[in-house]
């Protein structure tokens, strides 16, 4: 069981910059050091989401284990499922350091690290060794900075991992890869759905099942930006959004000199705003279609909050760099508390409850 020490250790990597403190927390997690966490099951966080079934409704969002390194410790410290990536065609190196930036007093961070990743291969070799493992593994494919054709990316993509992935995560909502937010515009969604979707069914063609395919959206859109998402969102067999990416906004910040940094923002700070557009795409795309609330969770409060607007499942990262190891199985035990306490037999019936209050927040 993951303890005070391992939270203790956790916060001893800010001796370190962030982002070899990342690599210090995988190289930790290929070793073995951090404990895995032993979860009773709790058959009312256990749901069905776009054909999965998900033991419980806690992710860990892209961006941590980008090359496919950790997978299975991850889903070791609690997490019902885990997503790799974003991983390229090609392997690049990303932007230039420093490019990650912790704002302590706010407890978020900022990053401009570019897509940077081992490539395909590299991700597609690890995944295929543990290909056999139990647990739910996501892959969240992503376009080179140089590509000539980025839908072309997305659909190798596709066709790389099928046999591989649980889902894919169509990421188009990185604030740090000039012109990657394009692709959100309508003409633009909508060629890349059709060119994704296509290949999704060739392959499931030729392997025999259908991996599902979500869309990650950033959550600086207008509500024009909202209703094209939703309307082509909706014309598509896409099964489900995961909202949001960081943002660009920097409202409110306690930490002025670190605020002034490029790139996203992620962790505390994202809460409110990636809720918000979270309800409004939840009302525009209606109840069936799966919704993952990403964003600043740090609390199963924090988690259910997410649920009561309109997601099905949640998922974190940025919040694990304040929190430590011992964050996701926390979150868990505490979402079992808190259906005690709403006395509800499925985390199921609480989705929604509080759709209107958070759809209406202004942006």
């Amino acid at each position: 069981m993951i303890g005070p020490f391992a939270g203790l250790a956790a916060r001893s990597l800010f001796v370190f910059d962030p982002e070899t403190a990342h690599g210090l927390s995988i190289a930790a997690l290929k070793t073995g050091l951090v404990p895995a966490c032993r979860l009773a099951a709790d058959p009312r966080l256990a749901q069905t989401v776009a054909g999965i079934r998900f033991a419980n409704p806690v992710g860990l969002a892209a961006g941590y284990d980008k090359n496919a390194e950790v997978p299975d410790a991850m889903l070791k410290l609690g997490f019902g499922f885990t997503e790799i990536g974003t991983v390229t065609p090609k392997a690049q190196a990303g932007n230039d350091k420093p490019r990650i930036f912790r704002l302590v007093e706010d407890r978020g961070v900022i990053n401009r690290l570019g897509f940077n990743n081992e490539g395909h291969e590299a991700a597609f070799t690890r995944l295929t060794a543990r290909r056999n493992a139990p647990g739910i593994v996501g892959v969240n494919i992503g376009a080179n900075k140089d590509a000539a054709d980025r839908i072309a990316d997305y659909v190798a993509g596709i066709r790389k991992f099928y046999a591989l992935a649980t889902y894919f995560t169509v990421n188009i909502s990185s604030p740090n890869t000039p012109g990657l937010r394009d692709l959100q515009a309508r003409d633009s969604l909508k060629a890349l759905l059709e060119a994704v979707l296509t290949a999704r069914a060739e392959e499931a063609l030729r392997h025999g099942r259908t991996v599902p395919v979500f869309l990650k959206i950033a959550p600086d859109l207008t509500e024009e930006g909202l209703d094209d998402i939703a309307a082509e969102a909706t014309a598509h067999p896409l099964d489900g959004l995961i909202v949001s990416n960081t943002t660009l906004a920097r409202d409110g910040l306690k930490d002025q000199a670190q605020a002034k940094e490029a790139g996203g923002l992620s962790g505390a700070p994202l809460f409110r705003r990636s809720t918000a557009v979270l309800a409004k795409m939840r009302k525009r795309v209606g109840p069936d279609l799966a919704v993952i609330g990403v964003g600043g969770v740090s609390s199963a409060a924090d988690a259910l909050e997410k649920i009561r607007a309109g997601a099905d499942l949640v998922q974190f990262y940025s919040c694990m760099v304040y929190e430590g190891p011992g964050l996701p199985a926390t979150i868990v035990k505490g979402l079992s508390a808190l259906l005690d306490r709403e006395k509800v037999s499925s985390i199921r019936d609480l989705r929604d409850s509080r759709l209107d209050q958070w759809a209406e927040t202004k942006l």
